[in-house]
């Protein structure tokens, strides 16, 4: 391999595409957003994936909850606010869900309107 054959492979990347925070919160609200949905098409025989889509995406509500709750988050207050809020209505939802065989619908249609925040946000 020659110096020019070295620095072109350098300088290729033959790993996965860098991602921002903001690709990486969108890919992972797609995936427990679509987890949740097919579970939803799978009537009473699917209650072990719906109990399970639900758990993931309460961890993730979890997760956004104690991040804008945290000092150091330099999101607006407002915006950390309104977060927060989404995070305490999944969390008393979701129980709904499984235990009274309430729809599913609010929780993918919030998590819906997140990732077309983040989508609008990254083309900023």
């Amino acid at each position: 391999m020659n110096a020019q054959s070295q620095a072109i492979a350098g300088y290729t990347s033959q790993s996965a595409p860098t991602r921002t925070n903001r690709g990486t919160e969108y890919e992972i609200f797609a995936k427990v957003t679509n987890n949740m949905r097919i579970a939803a098409t799978m009537g009473p025989q699917g209650f072990p994936a719906l109990a399970d889509a639900i758990h993931k995406n309460r961890k993730l509500w979890t997760l956004l909850a104690t991040d804008v709750a945290s000092n150091g988050n330099t999101l607006s207050q407002d915006l950390r606010a309104r977060i927060f809020y989404l995070a305490e209505f999944t969390q008393d939802y979701s129980p709904k869900v499984l235990k009274s065989g309430a729809s599913i619908a609010p929780l993918i249609e919030i998590n819906a309107a997140i990732m077309r925040g983040l989508a609008s946000g990254a083309a900023k």
